[in-house]
């Protein structure tokens, strides 16, 4: 059964502490497959008389269970177990018992268990790496949400917490981690007088099961004090040699410190680990004491200098330790550890204020990151996408929806965790972040290490509000928040400047039939806006519309209103066209009026307000004007992703939309791009700190080429050629894709030889080879590209799965989408032997983006009617079906823009 299928314990036995031994019989060098054993013994309190013992336990094999009363042996006497029986269903084990247990007893619960060791990455795990040039393993634990039952019997509900004493039996070369500080260190022989080592951890402090951890490796670590305090990294010993682990290392100790202080409290832990594992399902995990992380998201690397690798780590890492360190702004989720919710239904109030504080503490140690601009680019933008799906959650789900209709792990979510986020944002924005870490503060003193929910939240923050008399709302803090956190969705907020009017509505595609109807949600929505360049006191909207007379414009076209400034609040704005008449001529005259958040946002929602069938494209198109005055990136970047969607590159160059997007927006984008050409030509490091340029430049760049603009072709070649003639040149990571890729589609079978050359050098990274296999589908030449494919299929030069990802690459091509197809066709039964239906599938899927008439469809149906069974086929045939109708609709959109640029075109 899936992972938290959701069946409450009864709430008989509370659990107070658990005595737990693990023995993973593991040894080096041996093949597996592995074991693990141990014995629990957990001590509960008895609250109302039962005759059976409830508890979790999932794919273990218990024996020799036993109740006593105790825990001090005076107390004595045994209870006899009548039986064990394993619910597979429930993941749960009863003790049925031939005695009673009597409510306001303590007694303790006795179970040996034995589990097998799997390699997936769940529960306790096997991993196989390589250190130094020989393959090790390593063991360790990600029990989140509920995988704790699967490797010790255990009451496994995040509001049962309990102390925890834990041994571990392991091999003398290893090492072993826990959550507390080892206090022992000791020998012991099994019943084959073989040696083995067993570590003693001290008591933890109370927690819940899904935050206990385990790591058994053979690592080195890098090690500082921070206040009296151990940071502890642990990592590949060639890892921590070459000085891999160094920068977080370095700003984990301040951000602990920087935590503690804003929130005034302290770290309750003696000693903090972090581990970087090679293999890890997770990005990361905040078990207490002992953090697991994705070796990714630990390590910085000298040469990573430009994959904005530095600012990953460092909201990683501070996301984590916001869980850990009951510290502001990063925290909510050491503040899940401190105060865990009830259920999982609050998981948000965890994740989300988690993500909402990492970004503080990123900024904190990073202080050149433009906090504001990622976080709305990375978590408000793509959430706002996402959240108006039909079908999609509100934040916090009740409890009954989660246990039947998915599972817990669904909740691990981009809403569970950039909405939480946004919405986090838009709480501290209105109330003011001093009143925010007042109610924080206040919150935190009442609940650490016990369980809270929402509502607790709101209650504290409702009493700091009474309290002053500064900032006043509509209504409660309670009902502001449900309207947010219980409803799904988000509004657009529809603007009528003449009169003044703003009206709500939940933002849904009108396109859609059935989206119109049944949603009357409204939301209490707190509107920061500015006129005419000056800041505007906060204003409420709190039912479906309401007459503001201080928004009334007046004749004056320099008259102006700008709202949701900075994206403060969780919604879309659909202004009308007198005022988009304004900004878009304000954006001509001084674009740096608007600030830049809110010019990303402008941007934002007006494609998003067109592809929804609010207002026509070429409102939206009126805006990109001024664009030869953009500088930011991040504001380019959206602006690309709407006029030249990525997947579209290869259909775009077949209408007669090309050309004229081609003059249009080179003439605005020159200035932004040899801005950047000049740092690339000249002093590519002094971009180091340029977040944006390490995540967006590509696309910038990949665009200026893709439109044949020929300086960018002509660097292309020229960095290629640099290459060619001294291997040991690196072309700069920023843009390596795109010099790669057009420095064999602008070469001839020369340039293509030499990516071939390069790809098998053994030393190259998997990213690099990631890069040349993609470049060598951009050749221009057809016999290139059929010779790349035949060069695919055979098993000597390629490991098996790079075959499948060369034909995708060809078939997003716009020569190669031919060649490709019938590649596939005439050599399916190796194909199909080697990928199964999978390959077919996705090929079928870039193929759809060619597809425009019933002929064109007809032609692949031939094909895969003899190669599908018969569901398939008609799957297939819908999907097909429905991409003919999206890309006849997309061709009347295009006709739309080719009309507006031709108009547009000389201004």
């Amino acid at each position: 059964p899936a992972a938290g299928s959701g069946r409450r314990l009864p709430r008989h036995l509370l659990p107070l502490h658990y005595d737990l031994e693990l023995w993973p019989r593991v040894r080096p060098g041996q093949a597996g497959p592995f074991d693990f054993s141990g014995q629990v013994n957990i001590t509960v309190r008895c609250r109302q008389d039962t005759d059976v013992a409830v508890l979790h336990s999932s794919g273990l094999r218990s024996h020799g269970a036993a109740v006593v009363r105790g825990p001090l042996p005076e107390e004595g006497a045994a209870v006899e177990v009548a039986g064990l029986r394993q619910e597979a269903a429930g993941e749960v084990a009863v003790l049925e018992l031939r005695g009673r247990l009597r409510a306001g007893r303590r007694y303790v619960l006795q179970l040996g268990f034995q589990g097998r060791l799997k390699e997936d990455l769940d529960g306790l795990f096997l991993s196989r790496y390589t250190d130094q040039g020989r393959s090790s393993m390593l063991i360790a634990s990600q029990l989140e949400p509920t995988y704790a039952r699967t490797v010790y019997p255990c009451f496994d509900e995040p509001a049962m917490k309990a102390t925890f004493n834990i041994r571990i039996v392991h091999d003398p070369s290893y090492v072993a981690l826990s959550n507390m500080p080892a206090i022992d260190i000791s020998e012991m022989k099994d019943e084959n007088g073989s040696l083995w080592t067993v570590t003693t951890f001290n008591t933890s402090l109370k927690m819940s099961t899904y935050l206990t951890a385990f790591v058994i490796c053979d690592f080195d670590y890098v090690t500082r004090t921070e206040r009296g305090k151990e940071i502890r990294i642990w990592a590949r010993k060639e890892a921590v040699k070459n000085g891999y682990v160094d920068y977080a290392l370095n700003i984990t100790g301040p951000i602990f410190s920087f935590l503690e202080d804003l929130l005034n409290v302290s770290y309750p832990l003696p000693k903090t680990d972090l581990v970087a594992l090679p293999d890890f399902g997770a990005g990361a995990m905040e078990n207490w004491g002992l953090m697991t992380f994705q070796e990714s998201s630990l390590m910085y690397l000298p040469s990573d200098k430009f994959t904005g690798r530095k600012a990953v780590i460092a909201i990683i890492v501070s996301h984590e330790l916001g869980h850990q360190a009951y510290t502001f702004f990063f925290l909510f989720k050491w503040f899940g550890n401190l105060v865990t919710m009830n259920w999982w239904n609050d998981l948000w109030l965890n994740e989300g204020l988690a993500s909402y504080f990492e970004y503080l503490g990123a900024t904190f140690v990073e202080p050149k990151l433009s906090l504001d601009k990622i976080f709305y680019d990375h978590v408000v933008q793509p959430v706002l996408r996402e959240d108006n799906e039909i079908g999609v959650r509100s934040l916090s789900e009740s409890e009954d929806k989660i246990k039947g209709s998915f599972s817990l792990m669904s909740l691990f979510d981009s809403i569970t965790y950039n909405k939480g986020a946004s919405i986090t944002w838009m709480l501290s924005g209105f109330l003011t972040e001093k009143l925010f870490i007042r109610a924080l503060t206040s919150y935190l003193k009442e609940f650490s290490f016990s369980n809270a929910n929402q509502d607790d939240l709101w209650t504290h923050i409702q009493m700091v509000v009474d309290a002053q008399d500064e900032v006043q709302f509509p209504a409660s803090v309670k009902q502001i928040m449900d309207s947010w956190t219980c409803q799904n969705g988000f509004p657009v907020l529809t603007l009528n400047l003449t009169t003044g009017t703003i009206s709500q509505e939940q933002f849904l595609n009108k396109k859609n039939e059935n989206s119109t109807d049944s949603y009357n949600n409204t939301w209490i929505i707190p509107i920061s806006w500015m006129r005419n360049g000056s800041s505007q006191p906060l204003i409420w909207l709190d039912k479906s519309s309401r007459v503001f007379p201080e928004m009334q414009v007046s004749e004056s076209e320099y008259d102006w209103i700008l709202l949701n400034v900075n994206l403060s609040g969780y919604y879309r704005v659909n202004y009308d066209q007198l005022n988009l008449k304004r900004l878009a001529r304000l954006l001509e005259n001084d674009p740096k009026a608007i600030p830049s958040v809110s010019r990303f946002q402008l941007i934002d929602d007006v494609f998003a307000l067109t592809q929804f069938g609010y207002i026509q494209i070429e409102t939206a198109l009126e805006l990109t004007k001024y664009l030869a005055r953009e500088d930011e990136l991040f504001i380019w970047n959206v602006v690309l992703l709407n006029l030249v969607p990525e997947n579209l590159e290869a259909t775009l160059k077949n209408y007669e939309v090309y050309p004229l997007l081609k003059k249009y927006l080179l003439k605005r984008m020159l200035p932004i791009y040899h801005y950047y050409a000049g740092f690339i030509r000249q002093n590519v490091d002094a971009l180091e700190d340029d977040y944006f340029a390490q995540v967006y430049l590509e696309k910038l760049f990949a665009t200026a080429c893709w439109l044949g603009l020929q300086d960018c072709l002509d660097l292309s070649s020229e960095l290629y050629a640099k290459w060619m003639d001294n291997s040991e040149y690196k072309i700069p990571f920023l843009i390596r894709r795109t010099v790669c890729c057009y420095g064999v589609a602008v070469g001839s079978d020369k340039e293509w030889n030499f990516a071939w050359e390069m790809y098998n050098h053994t030393n190259s990274t998997t990213e690099d080879k990631d890069i040349l296999l993609s470049a060598m589908s951009c050749a221009k030449e057809s016999w290139l590209l059929y010779r790349y494919l035949q060069y695919g299929l055979s098993d000597t030069l390629f490991s098996s799965n790079c075959t499948s990802v060369i034909i995708l690459y060809v078939v997003t091509k716009d020569i190669g989408h031919r060649i490709a197809w019938e590649f596939v066709t005439e050599n399916w039964p190796l194909l199909s032997e080697r990928y199964g239906k999978q390959l077919l599938h996705d090929v079928l899927k870039i193929m759809g983006r060619f597809v425009n008439t019933d002929v064109q469809i007809q032609e692949l149906q031939v094909f895969y009617n003899t190669t599908l069974e018969e569901d398939e086929r008609v799957a297939t045939t819908l999907l097909l079906e429905f991409t003919k109708f999206e890309n006849m609709e997309r061709r009347e959109l295009l006709t739309k823009v080719a009309n507006w640029l031709q108009k547009n075109v000389d201004d």
